[in-house]
């Protein structure tokens, strides 16, 4: 192979920046996909990250077999990186619902993506060995690596996936790698022998990539429509969570990351037993909190109470609670309550909004998703609880929609030790709502002088003196299996309980 220029050290030395840019996306896209369709975000992030790291080493082992034609090598391996990585995220859609053995599948994408990645650094190191000073060869090889590494890892979460979604980013950073391959073939057309097949290559694996990004959003629809059973009748990626509607003639569904969050042919069980219970057993409910409940419901159940004033609403997602305040087909689910000149929408996270508020309130309810992962399990804990019992009035009540008692007892307990950690009483309850099977609730407050259940609105489908008594009877089976520990931020034991104990569920 020819002495190479210094211009042509500049280019292979670029290839690096992109090599890194490109592996890191590719390691945070596999993370960020598994999180969404197994929950537990540290798990699958950590261990996706540790095989991802083994499997480099594996390669840059590797790569000491590889003796003759380096060049040659790397851009074939370039071309592979592309091609794997950029279709990484629209594979692991595909298999999710038909592959029994999904994680298999995505630990092996991600153990080829890294064998690939860990041989090329050592490849390029061969390459422009003699022609640089060896230290500054190293310098200069994981200057541009750790360079790489930085930016993508910045504009992944902040630039990517808002505005590409997942298949859409792996796709692009596919071409991205793609095209390396491609400008090193052309670039160095004299020193390659089989120039001619590389080139052909790299324009065809980048044609693919460019017909899949264009169609991408068909290909996530298909996706989503194996893996649900009605129609889809709306779906969009936002920054914190893929918002899947489904819909068919009995019933409208709402999906969030693939978990169901209410059907319209049950909700109500669900939503006026989180409510009125605690409403029905105060006799002021001027003001109001909601955390979580992007969709509404609860905000439609509360305006029921006609002394209400205000009702603050805080969801994360904006995207959420536009959906429900401005598509008519669903807004008029819950009733156009987020329209309601009464009810306030702030879009913040629950944790930091609750710290800054100075406002108590009669009432807080709250409707969190259920605590799958250390991201929302901080939202259940003794720090959260705390905050949440000085912002409730001393004769107030909040209610904590706390996980399913029956198929996770340990978790619902949890729940209820870490309030009483923080100084509240409580009193647990549960009910049936068909779509999730028994779900449970806790009510919690300072003063426990209430008027229990004397304050019901007229004309509640479900929810009546007599059956929000029977809530509060809890069977033996729906008691802890073992010694409960307070929820804390830093050991988040409820996601523990609730990792083991659904699991579990699931695989019986």
């Amino acid at each position: 192979m020819r002495s190479l220029k210094s211009n042509n050290q500049l280019i292979l030395l670029l290839a690096v920046f992109v090599i890194a840019s490109c592996g890191l996306i590719y390691e945070l896209v596999a993370g960020t996909l598994a999180s969404y369709v197994l929950g537990d975000s540290v798990t699958q992030f950590s261990t996706i990250i540790g095989v991802y790291l083994f499997s480099m080493g594996i390669g840059s082992f590797l790569s000491k077999y590889i003796g003759q034609h380096l060049l040659s090598w790397f851009i074939k391996i370039e071309l592979l990186v592309g091609l794997i990585g950029g279709f990484s995220a629209v594979i692991l859609f595909y298999v999710f619902p038909l592959a029994a053995s999904f994680r298999i599948i995505l630990y092996a994408l991600v153990s080829v993506t890294g064998i690939l990645v860990g041989l090329e650094i050592p490849l390029l190191m061969r390459i422009l060995q003699g022609k640089v000073v060896f230290k500054e060869l190293v310098s200069r090889v994981f200057t541009f690596d750790y360079i790489g590494a930085l930016l993508a890892s910045l504009i992944f979460p902040l630039v990517f996936v808002p505005h590409l979604g997942l298949i859409k980013t792996a796709l692009f950073f596919g071409m991205m790698n793609t095209f390396v391959g491609l400008y090193l073939s052309v670039r160095f057309k004299p020193e390659l022998k089989n120039h001619r097949a590389l080139t052909t290559a790299a324009i065809s694996i980048i044609l693919l990539q460019l017909v899949a990004f264009v169609y991408a959003e068909r290909i996530m629809e298909q996706a989503e429509t194996n893996s649900f059973a009605d129609n889809i009748v709306y779906a969009k990626s936002t920054p914190y969570q893929r918002i899947v509607i489904t819909r068919n003639k009995r019933e409208t569904r709402l999906f969030l990351n693939g978990n169901l969050q209410f059907s319209s042919a049950d909700e109500y069980r669900y939503h006026e037993a989180l409510v009125h219970p605690a409403l029905s057993s105060i006799t002021r409910r001027e003001q109001v909190l909601i955390l979580g409940g992007g969709d509404g419901m609860a905000a439609r159940e509360v305006l029921k109470y006609p002394d209400v004033k205000r009702i603050t609403l805080v969801d994360l997602d904006p995207a959420m609670t536009r959906l429900f305040t401005t598509q008519e087909r669903f807004s008029e689910l819950n009733n156009h309550s987020l329209s309601n000149p009464k009810v306030t929408v702030q879009n913040a996270d629950a944790f930091t909004w609750l710290r800054g508020s100075a406002t108590c309130f009669d009432a807080i309810i709250i409707d969190f998703p259920d605590p799958s992962n250390y991201s929302i399990g901080k939202l259940y804990s003794n720090s959260f609880y705390q905050t949440l019992f000085r912002r409730l009035k001393p004769d107030g009540i909040a209610v904590i929609q706390s996980t399913s008692p029956f198929v996770a007892p340990n978790s619902f307990w949890c729940v209820d030790t870490t309030l009483r950690s923080c100084g509240f009483s409580t009193k647990p309850y549960h009910n049936l709502v068909p779509s999730f099977g028994d779900w449970g609730y806790i009510l919690a407050m300072k003063d426990t002088a209430k008027g229990w259940f004397l304050q019901l609105p007229d004309h509640l489908r479900f929810a009546d003196r007599q059956s929000v008594e029977q809530m509060f009877y809890f069977p033996p089976d729906m008691h802890p299996t073992k010694k409960i520990t307070v929820n804390k931020l830093n050991n988040q034991s409820l996601v523990s309980y609730f990792e083991e104990e659904w699991s579990h569920y699931l695989d019986s």
